[in-house]
């Protein structure tokens, strides 16, 4: 899966004619219905709307993590699995993996002589990562991580990178990156905007801010019913609600926070909502509408994923591909940025 992807001559990238969207994943492992609410379901929209490039990051996965390292080529073929069932289109979208483009570490080393060390330590996010990781310092790699961002979107020129409002300060650096390249060398890249989902982050199953798969509190697509159904009833509620008939609060109870997001029957929504408040309903049938709606928008995602899993190679094929068009975009870059840095000797 790491074999670099021949590179094509500079030449043959095609030409932009619509603003590109970089847009990845961590792989991680299996996606869930946290990832389709704050990134998912915006990528899949915008995916008619713009031109897509869509990284699956496996450099990144190792500024944090270098235990089980053989479960990362599972992970991505498992994060692509997940991409394609809930309607990211290999046809619209150029799906490539980061280890595939040897020109995107070449340009982090040329981006890491503009940016300072105490720049990198201001990125609020430093501080989150080695918190949830136990670090107590960076390596070299973590304390880098933006700079590859960078290396990232401006390898295939990027105009738009979707995040959410925690990682904008990676998309600024990149802004930074840009200006300072353009300002020193010419004219080579665009500066990137953040596009920032109007959606918030859907909560755990045990309430916590944030679902993750490390946490316990996910559910993903490709659990089974009779686990969607076990995780639901187990959920959090209103923890000042002891009985059916109390008044309950439904600002920021996670089942309505769900109700909300998938349940398809608005008028089922509104009236399981002033039962509750009311003291009219039990938590047991709110969570038992939730199982119903949760699967009528898992189901189909299920089956697409099985079909495109059963296929041999298939998404292999989608990843080599996707690659090929990745680095044909990088090569031109990179070409433009050595040619623009007077690096070019010998026709290089």
């Amino acid at each position: 899966m790491t074999t670099p992807i021949a590179a094509p001559p500079p030449s043959t990238a095609a030409p932009k004619t619509r603003k590109r969207i970089l847009t990845g994943d961590r792989p991680t492992g299996p996606l869930h219905i946290g990832h389709y609410v704050g990134t998912l379901a915006n990528r899949v929209r915008l995916q008619d709307e713009y031109e897509t490039f869509l990284l699956v990051a496996d450099y990144h996965m190792l500024t944090t993590r270098l235990a089980d390292l053989h479960e990362i080529g599972q992970n991505i073929r498992d994060d692509v699995l997940d991409n394609l069932a809930v309607g990211v289109d290999p046809e619209k979208v150029t799906i490539f993996l980061q280890s595939l483009i040897p020109e995107i570490p070449q340009l982090h080393v040329y981006f890491s002589m503009l940016v300072s060390v105490p720049r990198m330590q201001r990125i609020p996010t430093l501080k989150d990562q080695l918190r949830d990781h136990s670090l107590r310092e960076p390596t070299y790699g973590l304390l880098g991580y933006p700079i590859l961002q960078a290396a990232d979107i401006l390898s295939v020129r990027g105009d738009l990178v979707p995040v959410g409002r925690d990682n904008e300060s990676h998309v600024e650096l990149t802004r930074e990156i840009a200006r300072r390249f353009n300002e020193l060398f010419g004219e080579v890249f665009p500066v990137p905007a953040s596009l920032i989902p109007e959606v918030g982050l859907l909560p755990g199953t045990d309430g916590r801010e944030k679902m993750g798969k490390s946490l316990g509190n996910a559910i993903n697509f490709a659990d089974d019913p009779r686990t969607v159904a076990k995780k639901v009833m187990s959920m959090y509620t209103d923890p000042n609600r002891l009985r059916p008939t109390d008044p309950g609060t439904v600002e920021g109870n996670p089942v309505f926070v769900y109700h909300d997001s998938f349940n398809r029957d608005l008028a089922e929504v509104v009236d399981l909502k002033e039962r509750y408040r009311a003291g009219k309903v039990g938590d047991v049938e709110v969570k038992q509408r939730l199982v119903v709606a949760l699967e009528a928008f898992l189901e189909p995602i299920r089956e697409r994923r099985a079909r495109f899993a059963a296929a041999p190679g298939f998404i292999d094929e989608i990843i080599h591909e996707g690659s090929r068009r990745a680095r044909a975009e990088a090569t031109a870059t990179l070409h433009a940025v050595r040619s623009a840095m007077r690096l070019d000797y010998f026709g290089l």
